[in-house]
């Protein structure tokens, strides 16, 4: 991805508007939840969207989140392994997206792997014709052809499934969550 420098003008003004749409705060609290539902030896990510997003871009971080909200042994996501190679770090981001999805996050609620992966705005670097990106993903049901998108490369759906699947994992209440049920609304 090529280095941009200041924005002006309408640029400018939708980058504002995106920035505000991350929550620092809501940041902390899925930080919070995702150690202590991991266990302790996950490592602390750096402060900040910047931070958040390198921490969970591999992967692992989903992988074993969303591993943990399963009895032992019975994880959707077989092998989890740290890698440098883009593709094994998307691969791992999409296989967490399965996984939530059947453990009964809406596939609406659901972000796609570029808005972790690169981890900017809409429209910016890489949207396709008008903005929009192909989402490949055949819904289920009668609609036999691809879903297309806006371009949604945004850590802030990121955040919202984040919070999603913490508030389905307080709501089926099988003693499986681990945290403060009171960060996720019910």
């Amino acid at each position: 991805m090529a280095n941009r420098g200041p924005s002006y003008g309408l640029s400018r003004e939708v980058q504002q508007k995106i920035d505000r749409q991350y929550d620092p705060e809501l940041e902390q609290v899925l930080v919070r939840w995702m150690m202590g539902q991991c266990g302790g030896d996950v490592p602390q990510p750096a402060p900040g969207r910047d931070g958040f997003q390198q921490w969970l871009k591999d992967g692992t971080v989903l992988c074993r989140l969303i591993n943990s909200l399963y009895p032992r042994g019975q994880g959707p996501v077989a092998k989890i392994q740290a890698s440098t190679m883009a593709f094994k770090q998307m691969e791992q981001i999409s296989q967490f997206l399965q996984a939530a999805e059947r453990y009964g996050i809406a596939a609406t609620d659901i972000f796609q792997t570029v808005d972790l992966w690169e981890g900017e705005g809409p429209g910016w670097g890489g949207g396709g014709v008008g903005g929009h990106t192909w989402d490949p993903v055949v819904p289920k049901g009668p609609v036999t052809t691809p879903r297309w998108h806006p371009a949604g490369k945004n850590m802030a759906c990121v955040q919202r499934t984040l919070m999603n699947l913490g508030s389905l994992a307080v709501a089926k209440g099988d003693g499986l969550f681990v945290g403060d049920p009171n960060w996720f609304p019910k």
